[in-house]
C-alpha cells in the first residue's frame, strides 16, 4: 500500500482521537472506515511495515510474477452490507466446481466430483445408486434455510439463544447443527464413507476436533463454513486477498482515518472513560489517548495489552502450503479433467474414517500417517493474480490446507516436523496423481523449487495468531451468553472492544468483528 500523509511510518498528527486501533488487519480496516464515516477521529496502529494481517497477497516466491493470497485464501463471510456501505472496489467470482474427491474403489481410480450438471451422475457412478445424492441434497436444503435466517444475524446485535433458535424455525436442523455432535447427523444422513468425510471437512478446518466431540466445537466450525451470505459459498477474491484489504485501507483514509505502519501498541491504560496507548514506533516510545480503543488482536495479546490475566491458551491445528506450477498434473482418474478438478476444492485422505484415524493419531501425539488436506487453485478462476507471461505459458497456483495437525506436534522441531509432514502431505496427493506434484512444481530466480509450508507454530511468528490458531481462539455459536456482550465486541472496560477474530461471531474473512465494533462504539 502506498505510504501517504494518512498511512505511513511517521508520528501521528494528533495527541488523542476519537478511536484508536489497534492492528490494522481487515477487521481493524473495517472498523476504522466506519468510524471515520461517522466523523470520529481514528488513528489505526499496525506493528508491521503494511496492513492486511493474514488477508494479504504476497509474492513468495523470487524472481516470479505469481500474487497469492499467502495466509487466507478463500471469502464467504463477508457480508455484502459492509461491500456496499463502505464503498469497496473489490469482487469476488465464483468456482464453477465445488469440489473434486479422488478415490480408490475396487482398485480402480475414481472420484466425486461436485458442481455443474453431473453431480447427480458422479455421486451413481462413486456409490452405485442415486440415494447418496438425494440425501445430498436434502442435507444441503436444510443448511441453507438456516444461512438464510442465521446469516443476517451476524451484523444485528447478538440474539438470545432462544431468539435465534426461533429464527430458524426448525427444531430438526438446530438439533442437528446446534445440540448434537455433526458426527451425528453426518452417520445418520450418508452412508458412504467418502461422502461423509467431504461433508465432515466443513467442521474441521482450522479446528482440532473429532466428529462426534460432546464440546460442539466441530458443529460451532461446520456452522460458519455453511451460512456465508446465506449461501455457504465460498469464492475467490479478484486480485488476490489483498484486493480487499487495500480496499479496505484505501476507504478507510478516504474517510479521513490515519493508518501509522510501524507503530506497536505495547500497553493500553484506561479508566472507562478515557484510555491512553503506548506506542513504540521508529522515532521512540510514545503515547496517545483514546475516547475507546478497538483491539484488532487476539484475546491473548488483549490481556496482554492491558495488563490483564490471559485466557486459556489456543491452539491452531493446520499446515498452510504455497505451491506455484508449470502446470496442473495429470490425474490416475482419466473421467475428469485436471482444470475441472482443481477448479473447486481438491480433498485428499479425508474419507471419513481417514479423518477420524487422523485425529486419533495428533491427539496421542504423532504427526497423522495419511494427512487430510484439501487444494484450491484460485488462478483457474483468477488468472490476474499472475504475470501475463506466466498465464499465456499454462502456470497456475496451488494452495494446500492441512488438517489434524496441532502446534504441540511441532514443539520439538518445527522444521524437522514441517519437513516430515509436507512429504507426508504430498505423498497422499501423489498417490493420485499420474506424476509427483514436484515434476510440476515451477522453479525460482534462485533454482528453488515454488513451494512453501507454514505450520502453526510459523503463523504464530509472523502473524501473532495465538498458537498458530486461525481464529484466535474457539469459534462460538452466533447467540448471546452471559460473558457477551450486545454485540459480542465488550470487555471488562467500557471503552475498549475486541474487533479481532477473537470476537463473537469472529473467524474468517468477514469483517463482521470489525464492523460490530464500530456499531458498539457508535452507541448503535
Amino acid at each position: 500500500m502506498p505510504a501517504d500523509e494518512t498511512s505511513s511510518p511517521g508520528a501521528p498528527t494528533h495527541a488523542a482521537y476519537d478511536a484508536v486501533i489497534v492492528g490494522g488487519g481487515h477487521n481493524g480496516l473495517v472498523a476504522a472506515a466506519y468510524l471515520a464515516r461517522a466523523g470520529q477521529s481514528v488513528l489505526v496502529l499496525e506493528r508491521l511495515g503494511g496492513t492486511g494481517g493474514a488477508a494479504v497477497s504476497t509474492r513468495p516466491f523470487h524472481g516470479i510474477d505469481a500474487r497469492l493470497s499467502r495466509y487466507s485464501y478463500l471469502v464467504s463471510l463477508l457480508p455484502q452490507k459492509i461491500v456496499r456501505e463502505l464503498g469497496l472496489d473489490f469482487a469476488v467470482r465464483k468456482r464453477t466446481v465445488s469440489s473434486y474427491t479422488p478415490a480408490l474403489r475396487g482398485g480402480r481410480p475414481t472420484g466425486l466430483l461436485v458442481g455443474g450438471d453431473g453431480t447427480r451422475d458422479s455421486f451413481a457412478a462413486l456409490t452405485g445408486d442415486g440415494r447418496e445424492y438425494e440425501a445430498w441434497e436434502r442435507f444441503y436444503r436444510m443448511t441453507g434455510r438456516v444461512a438464510e435466517r442465521v446469516f443476517p444475524t451476524l451484523t444485528e446485535p447478538l440474539p438470545a439463544r432462544e431468539e435465534l433458535r426461533a429464527r430458524v424455525a426448525d427444531a430438526h436442523a438446530w438439533s442437528m447443527l446446534f445440540e448434537e455432535p455433526i458426527g451425528v447427523a453426518v452417520e445418520e444422513n450418508f452412508a458412504d464413507d467418502l461422502v461423509r468425510g467431504v461433508v465432515l471437512t466443513d467442521a474441521l478446518i482450522g479446528t482440532f476436533a473429532d466428529a462426534h466431540d460432546p464440546s460442539l466445537l466441530q458443529n460451532r466450525c461446520f456452522l460458519y463454513h455453511v451460512i456465508g451470505n446465506s449461501t455457504g459459498d465460498w469464492d475467490v477474491p479478484v486480485g488476490g486477498m489483498g484486493a480487499l484489504t487495500d480496499a479496505l485501507a484505501d476507504a478507510a483514509r478516504a474517510s479521513g482515518a490515519e493508518i501509522r505502519m510501524l507503530h506497536e501498541a505495547t500497553r493500553i491504560e484506561t479508566d472507562g472513560t478515557r484510555a491512553e496507548v503506548t506506542v513504540r514506533a521508529p522515532g521512540g516510545e510514545h503515547t496517545v489517548g483514546a475516547r475507546r480503543v478497538l483491539v484488532n488482536a487476539s484475546p491473548q495479546a488483549l490481556a496482554a495489552l492491558l495488563g490483564e490475566e490471559p485466557p486459556a491458551p489456543a491452539e491452531g491445528a493446520q499446515l498452510k502450503v504455497n505451491m506455484l506450477l508449470t502446470r496442473l498434473p495429470r490425474l490416475r482418474d482419466r473421467s475428469v479433467d485436471p482444470h475441472q478438478a482443481f477448479a473447486g476444492t481438491f480433498h485428499i485422505a479425508e474419507g471419513y474414517e481417514q479423518l477420524a484415524t487422523a485425529y486419533r493419531e495428533a491427539a496421542a501425539g504423532h504427526l497423522p500417517g495419511a494427512p487430510p488436506s484439501e487444494i484450491y487453485c484460485h488462478s483457474l478462476t483468477d488468472p490476474s493474480i499472475l504475470g501475463p507471461g506466466l498465464a499465456a505459458r499454462g502456470y497456475q497456483t496451488l494452495t494446500l490446507f492441512g488438517l489434524h495437525t496441532p502446534a504441540r506436534l511441532f514443539t520439538a522441531d518445527n522444521e524437522a516436523a514441517r519437513t516430515a509432514l509436507l512429504d507426508a502431505t504430498l505423498a497422499e496427493l501423489d498417490a493420485h496423481l499420474e506424476e509427483p506434484i514436484s515434476d510440476c512444481l515451477a522453479i525460482d530466480a534462485e533454482g528453488r523449487p515454488c513451494i512453501e509450508a507454514k505450520t502453526p507454530l510459523d503463523l504464530e511468528r509472523d502473524l501473532m495468531l495465538p498458537g498458530g490458531h486461525i481464529f484466535h481462539r474457539d469459534l462460538s455459536f452466533p447467540y448471546a451468553t452471559e460473558e457477551t456482550g450486545r454485540w459480542g465486541v465488550e470487555t471488562a472496560h467500557a471503552n475498549v472492544l475486541l474487533c479481532g477474530a477473537g470476537a463473537v461471531r469472529g473467524g474468517g474473512v468477514s469483517g463482521v468483528p470489525g464492523h460490530n465494533a464500530a456499531m458498539a462504539a457508535l452507541g448503535r
